[in-house]
């Protein structure tokens, strides 16, 4: 997927302003300028839209892990300078902390179905045997599931006047 497809879609699920995205890439030691967000945030037909390099992404994603589940002692990893739809998959689920049950629960609500088997191989390591390359269409609809599960507001019961 298209990395500025990706920011914009986990900025409306996450419902976070230019401030919280900017303070995002900060706790990973990335400064960031309004202007370069913005860029980064134009709708693809927009031509005024900056392409985001995977590295920038790579960046972002990393500060949520950090904001999400605090930083971790010792050295930070560094950004990937390339990413793929297995590695900005694994980093948004463990920015979440979500266990696989949870992850094909979300891909239920995007009306996706995919077995607890077929989901591991996109995380084990490329050189594995059952290693399976995450398609633009599975990352989608996760995206896609994330969304109704986080901005959907429960309704609230009905109230019984007595």
């Amino acid at each position: 997927m298209i990395g500025n497809d990706v920011l914009r879609r986990l900025r409306y699920t996450l419902n976070y302003d230019d401030a919280r995205m900017i303070s995002v890439f900060a706790l990973a030691d990335h400064v960031v300028t309004t202007e370069q967000l913005i860029g980064w945030l134009k709708k693809d037909e927009d031509p005024e839209l900056v392409k985001m390099p995977d590295r920038e992404l790579a960046i972002f994603l990393n500060g949520l892990i950090i904001e999400k589940r605090g930083k971790k002692d010792g050295p930070q990893p560094e950004p990937e300078n390339r990413l793929t739809n297995n590695s900005i998959f694994m980093k948004i689920k463990i920015a979440l902390n979500l266990k696989a049950e949870e992850v094909l629960e979300i891909l239920a609500l995007a009306d996706f179905a995919l077995s607890k088997h077929e989901l591991s191989a996109f995380f084990r390591k490329p050189d594995h045997k059952h290693y399976r390359e995450c398609q633009d269409q599975v990352l989608r609809n996760f995206l896609n599931g994330l969304q109704t599960k986080m901005r959907t507001k429960p309704v609230a019961a009905p109230t019984v006047k007595k």
